[in-house]
């Protein structure tokens, strides 16, 4: 009965470039994905920073000094109130 067991390991076909290309370029994806990942998390510019808040506190201002005016509208022609009579 052992005789009939193959305990040798599988044969296992060598991968093709296109196979490795695609192991190696989702192993980068999940890489980059990380690092944005992180970088959104873990902000590291202190300088980028302060001057987002000052062109956004200017922005807030002019439009504070702003008065609103009616929304624009798209033009339409007038419709006609009375039908023609036949």
């Amino acid at each position: 009965m052992s005789a009939d067991l193959d305990l040798s390991p599988p044969e296992v076909p060598e991968p093709t470039f296109l196979e490795s290309l695609l192991r190696y370029g989702l192993f980068l994806g999940a890489i980059f994905q990380l690092i944005c990942i992180l970088a959104v998390i873990f902000p590291t510019s202190k300088g980028h920073e302060h001057e987002e808040t000052e062109s956004t506190d200017g922005k807030t201002s002019e439009q504070m000094k702003k008065p609103k005016g009616p929304a624009t509208q798209i033009r339409q022609k007038p419709k006609k109130e009375s039908k023609k009579k036949r």
